[in-house]
């Protein structure tokens, strides 16, 4: 698990995409990726690739409202290049959720390793259960509405 801090490092650098308009999957992502400012070194194609790839395999929907979409590996080729990408959706779209809700907010994990992947996606699981939280996201806050919530929440 990676500390709140920390979560918020990968949330700046990501940002927050407010009104992302597309009707699957695959539309979001190939908006989201095209908008990034990403290292010289990383491919945006094989971005969105993994990204549509993953979702293939298994729903990255994790109910509530809420995808985690991420590469099945990691894509960042150093630390300082991980990042979170927030997505507000225009219109909640069918990700096949667990709770049969339609997503309207995804967090893109892109991360350089896959210990932190892990703990990452563990920090974001324990941070969405959060009741708070989960209405906070429902107001689709700004970057900096966002990071004073997650610092302010506890983990356990």
């Amino acid at each position: 698990m990676i500390s709140s801090l920390e979560l918020c490092e990968f949330i700046e650098r990501g940002g927050v995409l407010c009104n992302v308009e597309g009707s699957t999957p695959a539309e979001i992502y190939r908006k989201v990726v095209d908008s990034l400012s990403l290292p010289a070194d990383v491919d945006k194609e094989l971005v969105f690739n993994e990204l549509c790839e993953r979702e293939k395999v298994l729903s990255t929907a994790v109910g509530n409202g809420i995808a985690i979409p991420h590469p099945r590996r990691p894509l960042m080729k150093t630390p300082e290049a991980q990042r979170i990408v927030v997505c507000f959706l225009k219109n909640p779209i069918n990700m096949n959720a667990p709770d049969s809700l339609s997503v309207h907010t995804m967090f893109i994990l892109l991360s350089a390793s896959s210990q932190v992947h892990i703990n990452v996606l563990s920090s974001l699981a324990k941070l969405i259960r959060k009741n708070e939280f989960k209405k906070l996201l429902e107001t689709k806050p700004t970057l900096e509405q966002l990071v004073t919530a997650i610092k302010q929440t506890e983990f356990n």
